[in-house]
């Protein structure tokens, strides 16, 4: 009698993932294949450390504080942090990314609700609804206010990312038109979205009759002051929906209560909450809510499920959507490239100041390099974007927000370095289409870890990129650097160093200048007025 044929063995399952939930939030579907997915919001802190230990992901709002003491309780298996929202405040960033950990956010889950919000406030002011409201509380009827219709009125949006474009888009829907200033977004999502570009802040503000800012990053702070509310049309609307202190808050007291601005909306502060006597609480004619951008259902109800997604999709090695901090690359890669990587980034910056808003950017590599050099496409596009994009760019996500900035990324390898043993150059360029095409090259290559500067335009230099750096063109004749160095020297500028290149004999030449501090608006256009300057531009690395 024959044994039966043993059973075939099953291959076994591998042990899901785990991810604990330890906030309150929405987090929508918890049922994923290959996923163990346990939410129990408010949990105490206590627990969250007790069980920790047995997870791959945490996701927490910004209640909980990932701090050394949570991160050394979650132990080795912890892999991946996602916060809800956009802040990541209550984590500690430096020490998360020295443990490894990826930090993810959902910053994107609140646009529509924050878009909403900066149009509410708009058509408040507008129709006088704050003003209205408190008189009549207060038993005083009165129907002689005159509003404005918002048809046919000009809106003028500072910053066209995410939010901004959907302003514009509900703008239009009013029968409003949209012009914007934003020098970091390409012509084309302008054509796409049917708004008209303002080359400089002063020529938005001319022409409109209703403003608001869109833009988010800290450099804009007080970019909206006295003087540029005042060359607001009179009887013009200003909103504030972003990032307190972008509008100064004083100035825009000041424009209400001399009746220059008509009314104001706004959504955020300096300081949060304000202070019982901060001036806004008095203000005449403005609108007040409290930082509720994100407050709706939809959002909150978004960003929950939003997280979890991403979460999930990083523990199965996506990362591409949310990344906050980049993962330290290997040590090797680092070793072999840490000089070019930081070169990248240095070039990046200068072309972000040269060309904002190029719709092509090409990187050639030449010579041979230690190691595959395609990390230091990515850091020349966190060096390009830094500053000008709604999310943080890193070595993470620098490509995804390229492509959403319509961004067109090329790259070439030549064997042989003519000048030096390798050499680094990156090209953007901007327009075409009807308007004409800007190009600017600049190129580097790197002294032992330290990065150098060896090529702007068609011009070749030596300089280490660091402060600020004058570049002036001119042509090739005695006395261009003598006057413009005798008109820093009176300004008390000091030239920390300098370098010359030149075309050919007698024709177009270059040089630039080191200076120990910046240079004012005023004091770059007293540069360009000299005779012996063709062009001049700052640049800060």
């Amino acid at each position: 009698m024959t044994a039966p044929a043993p059973a075939p063995a099953q291959e076994a399952r591998p042990a899901p993932l785990r991810v604990l939930i330890c906030d309150e939030m929405n987090p929508g579907e918890l049922q994923h294949e290959g996923f163990e997915i346990d939410y129990e919001g408010n949990m105490a802190r206590e627990e969250t450390l007790r069980r920790l230990p047995k997870y791959d992901a945490l996701i927490t709002r910004s209640r909980t504080r990932v701090d050394r003491e949570l991160i050394d309780a979650a132990g080795p298996r912890l892999k991946v942090i996602g916060r809800g929202g956009v802040g990541v405040d209550n984590i500690d960033l430096d020490y998360a990314s020295l443990r490894g950990l990826l930090i993810l956010n959902a910053p994107e889950s609140n646009n529509v609700s924050a878009a909403e919000l900066a149009v509410m406030h708009l058509m408040a002011a507008a129709r006088g609804l704050t003003r209205s409201d408190r008189k009549t509380r207060a038993g005083d009827w009165d129907r002689k206010f005159l509003g404005m219709e918002l048809k046919d009125k000009t809106l003028g949006i500072v910053g066209l990312g995410r939010i901004g474009s959907i302003v514009a888009d509900r703008a239009q829907g009013l029968r409003m038109r949209v012009v914007a200033y934003d020098p970091y977004v390409p012509e084309s999502k302008f054509e796409r979205l049917g708004v008209t570009r303002a080359a400089t802040l002063d020529e938005l503000l001319e022409q409109v009759d209703a403003l608001t800012v869109h833009t988010l990053t800290e450099e804009t702070r007080g970019m909206i002051g006295a003087a540029e509310l005042a060359r607001l049309r009179p009887g013009a609307i200003a909103v504030n929906a972003a990032r307190g202190g972008i509008i100064d808050e004083q100035a825009l007291v000041d424009a209400l209560g001399s009746g220059h601005l008509f009314a104001a909306g706004v959504d955020v502060f300096e300081d949060e909450p304000p202070a019982p006597d901060h001036p806004f609480l008095g203000a005449p004619n403005l609108g007040i809510t409290a930082h509720l951008g994100a407050n709706t259902a939809e959002a909150q109800e978004r960003v929950g499920a939003e997280i979890v997604s991403r979460v999930l999709a990083a523990l199965q090695g996506d990362v591409s959507k949310g990344a906050v901090n980049a993962p330290a690359l290997d040590a090797k890669t680092l070793e072999a490239l840490g000089g070019y990587l930081k070169l990248g980034e240095k070039l990046g910056r200068i072309l972000a100041q040269l060309l904002p808003g190029a719709h092509d950017l090409e990187v050639t590599f030449r010579g041979e390099f230690p190691a595959d050099p395609a990390p230091v496409v990515t850091s020349v596009l966190v060096g390009y974007l830094s500053g000008h994009t709604d999310e943080t760019p890193n070595m993470i996500n620098a490509r995804a927000l390229a492509r959403e900035r319509g961004l067109n990324i090329a790259v070439r390898e030549e064997t042989e370095s003519p000048d030096y043993q390798t050499e680094v150059i990156v090209q953007v360029k901007s327009g075409g289409g009807g308007e004409k095409q800007r190009t600017r090259t600049v190129g580097g290559t790197v002294f032992g870890r330290s990065p150098r500067l060896t090529r702007l335009r068609d011009f070749r230099v030596e300089l280490e990129p660091e402060g600020h750096i004058l570049i002036a063109s001119n042509q090739d004749k005695p006395g261009a650097v003598a006057k413009l160095s005798a008109l820093l020297g009176g300004w008390g500028v000091n030239i920390a160093g300098m370098a010359l290149g030149r075309a050919q004999k007698g024709g177009q030449a270059l040089f630039t200048l080191t200076l120990d501090d910046g240079l004012s608006p005023e004091q770059l256009a007293q540069v360009r007025a000299l005779d012996v300057i063709d062009s001049a531009y700052l640049v800060r690395v």
